[in-house]
C-alpha cells in the first residue's frame, strides 16, 4: 500500500471514530457500508436525549439498528454496541417486546437485563425470553463446562486416594504397580512401602456452596456462577449447593439439574443481606472441613459488615475453607468495599476477582487444598493482603 493509500485508510478510520462535526477536519467523505457503519453509530452515540434525537422508543427503528450493527460489526462489538444501547438509550423497556428480543445478538449482558426484567416481562415475550436465556446457557456451557469437570475431576481423582488403608481397603493391583521398585529377589516378595486403597466412595468428598449477591451491580456473576453450579452438581464426587439473595434468601439446589432454571429462580436487583444468607448456609454445612464455601459479593454490606465478618470468622474457625469473589465475570476490575474485603483477608478468607475461563482452575486448587493466595499470584490475580493470608 503506498504511502498515500495509508494515509487515506488512516483519515478514513478517524473518520469512522470521530462521527459527525467533529470529523469535518479529516476530509474524507463515506460511501456504501463505511456510510452504513456510520449511521448506525450516529444512532447511537450521536444522540440529543433532550430532543429524542436516534432511535427513541420505536420499537421498528431498534429491531432494524439491530439488525445493521450485526451485519457491519464482528460479535464482541455488537454484544458491546448493545449493552451501550440500553445504558445510553434506556431500551431496557423495548426488551418486553418480542420482536426486538428475537433481533438482538444474545450474550450474558442480554441475560442479566432479561432476568431483572423477568417479572415485568408480558406473556408473549416471556417464551422468547427463556429461548434467549436458553441460547446463551448453551453457548456458554459448551466453553465452560469441560474445562471445569476436567480441572475438578483430577483434583477428587487425587483426593479420594486412600494412603492409609485398612487390610480390607487395600486396592492389591495399585499397591503391588506403586512397590515394584521394592522387589526383594532373595524373598521373591514386594515391600509395600506405599499403600494405597480404593477410592472413598461412599459419600461426597467435597461440599460446594456458592452463596451469590444478586443485587444489581452483580448480574452478570449471577449468571455464571448460576451455570457453574449446575455443572458443579453433576459431579456425583460433589454436593453442591447455590443460595441467592438480596434482602431475602433463596435456595436454588433444587434446579441445578438445569442452569436456566436456576437463572430464572433469581430476581435481579434487589438489596442485599448477607448476614441472613450466611445464617442459611451455615445450617446446610454438615462437615465443615470437607466444605468449600464460595462467597459471591462487592461486600457493600453497610450496617451489617460487623455481623456479616463475624459469620465469616465463625466458619473459618469451624473449619470451613471460605473464598471471597468480588466477581465472577469479565467485565474488568469490579467496584467493591476495601474495608470489608481487608478485614475478611485479616481473618484469613482470600478474596479477589475471578474470570470465569480461571473459575475451574480455582475450584480444583480449593479441592487441592493449594494455597489460594499463591494460586492467585500465580495468575496474576490481585487480592487483598491480611495478617493472616496473603499474596
Amino acid at each position: 500500500m503506498s504511502e498515500s493509500a495509508t494515509d487515506q485508510e488512516r483519515l478514513r478510520r478517524w473518520r469512522l471514530i470521530l462521527g459527525g462535526e467533529a470529523a469535518d477536519a479529516t476530509g474524507v467523505d463515506l460511501g456504501g457500508d463505511d456510510l452504513a457503519m456510520d449511521e448506525a453509530l450516529s444512532q447511537l452515540y450521536d444522540v440529543d436525549k433532550s430532543k429524542n434525537v436516534g432511535m427513541g422508543k420505536s420499537a421498528p427503528k431498534v429491531a432494524r439498528w439491530l439488525g445493521d450493527i450485526r451485519k457491519y460489526f464482528p460479535t464482541s462489538v455488537v454484544q458491546m454496541l448493545q449493552k451501550d444501547a440500553l445504558e445510553r438509550l434506556d431500551l431496557r423497556q423495548m426488551l418486553k417486546q418480542p420482536e426486538l428480543l428475537r433481533a438482538v445478538q444474545p450474550d450474558v449482558h442480554l441475560v442479566a437485563n432479561l432476568l431483572s426484567l423477568r417479572s415485568v416481562l408480558p406473556s408473549e415475550s416471556r417464551e422468547t425470553a427463556r429461548a434467549v436465556v436458553r441460547s446463551v446457557v448453551d453457548e456458554l456451557e459448551k466453553k465452560l463446562a469441560e474445562p471445569m469437570r476436567q480441572a475438578v475431576s483430577g483434583s477428587l481423582d487425587r483426593a479420594s486416594r486412600n494412603r492409609r488403608p485398612r487390610h480390607n481397603e487395600i486396592d492389591w493391583n495399585r499397591t503391588i504397580r506403586a512397590n515394584l521398585k521394592h522387589y526383594q529377589a532373595e524373598y521373591r516378595t514386594i515391600v509395600p512401602e506405599t499403600r494405597i486403597g480404593f477410592g472413598r466412595k461412599r459419600r461426597a468428598l467435597r461440599e460446594i456452596v456458592l452463596c451469590v449477591d444478586q443485587s444489581g451491580s452483580m448480574a452478570t456473576s449471577v449468571v455464571y456462577a448460576g451455570i457453574f453450579g449446575a455443572v458443579l452438581a453433576s459431579l456425583p464426587a460433589l454436593k453442591t449447593h447455590v443460595v441467592v439473595y438480596d434482602t431475602a434468601v433463596v435456595d436454588l439446589t433444587a434446579e441445578l439439574h438445569d442452569p436456566v432454571d436456576v437463572l430464572f429462580g433469581t430476581q435481579l436487583g434487589g438489596g442485599n443481606d448477607t448476614p441472613r444468607a450466611l445464617k442459611y448456609c451455615s445450617g446446610l454445612i454438615t462437615r465443615p472441613e470437607e466444605t468449600i464455601f464460595i462467597l459471591i459479593s462487592d461486600l457493600y454490606e453497610g450496617a451489617g459488615s460487623e455481623e456479616m465478618l463475624k459469620l465469616l470468622g465463625e466458619f473459618v474457625a469451624s473449619g470451613v475453607q471460605a473464598v471471597g469473589l468480588l466477581a465472577l465475570n469479565d467485565d474488568g476490575a469490579p467496584s467493591y468495599d476495601h474495608a470489608n474485603a481487608q478485614r475478611m483477608a485479616d481473618v484469613g478468607i482470600p478474596v479477589f476477582a475471578c474470570t470465569p475461563d480461571l473459575f475451574p482452575d480455582l475450584m480444583a486448587a480449593a479441592i487441592s487444598r493449594r494455597d489460594l493466595g499463591q494460586w492467585a499470584a500465580s495468575k496474576d490475580i490481585a487480592a487483598a493482603r491480611g495478617r493472616r493470608y496473603g499474596v
